[in-house]
């Protein structure tokens, strides 16, 4: 037990103040939208998205601006999509080169374990990350195509399941998968330095933290003189 933590003690200690950081932040979120629901850039769009569709939905002269906004958003997730299976692939060839890089890569690893194995476990779990970026970005194309069918049709032929709300919440759906992909993709700037060393994911979980702050946080409206 104890040659193991000598081994593998580093890396849990410095993981788990990364993924901490990580956690808080996200749960430091949580709590300050459920007190300002106009905290975030995603909970102030996913409003705008409903009042979107319901202005598209109410002309059916809207219906070619809807479609032509929604083919920028698939064409958006589709790209990303198609990015993280490039990136998957990249890290799958790196598996079969892990005794060979491992150890140049280990340069500036100073408190980590250096076992192969463990290198290649970290290999595993970034391309977990960029599997589930992938499925949530698919997902969102797949959602934004079915909102395409949904926004243009005309009042007379709409089926009750096609209202504006349901069809508002297909698209808030899209754009929750969205945001996932994209956190996925976030997440995976740690987990690339972690391959590195635990510290350097630690110091990278807490730059990206500061980022992800200015870029989630509605920015305040000024005050005209």
């Amino acid at each position: 037990m104890r040659d193991w933590w000598q081994e593998y003690g580093g890396d849990l200690i410095w993981l788990g103040i990364g993924v901490s950081i990580l956690v808080a932040y996200h749960l430091f979120l949580a709590i300050r939208v459920r007190q300002n629901p106009n905290f975030t850039v995603q909970s102030v769009n996913r409003k705008a998205r409903r009042s979107w569709v319901q202005n598209i939905m109410a002309d059916p002269s809207h219906a070619i601006l809807g479609v032509q906004t929604l083919r920028n958003s698939t064409m958006a997730a589709t790209f990303f999509a198609s990015t993280s299976v490039i990136l998957s692939m990249g890290v799958l060839s790196l598996t079969g080169q892990a005794d060979e890089i491992a150890h140049n890569w280990h340069a500036l690893n100073l408190f980590g374990s250096r076992h192969p194995g463990l290198w290649e476990l970290k290999l595993i779990v970034l391309l977990a990350d960029l599997l589930i970026a992938f499925f949530s970005f698919a997902m969102s194309v797949r959602l934004y195509n079915h909102v395409g069918f949904q926004v243009s049709l005309p009042p007379k032929l709409r089926p009750s399941a096609v209202s504006p709300e349901k069809v508002a919440a297909h698209l808030n759906r899209a754009g929750s998968f969205y945001s996932t992909g994209m956190r996925a993709y976030y997440l995976a700037v740690p987990l690339v330095f972690w391959l590195f060393g635990p510290h350097l994911m630690a110091a990278s979980s807490v730059v990206l933290v500061v980022m992800l702050y200015f870029m989630d946080r509605m920015p305040p409206i000024a005050e005209e003189d």
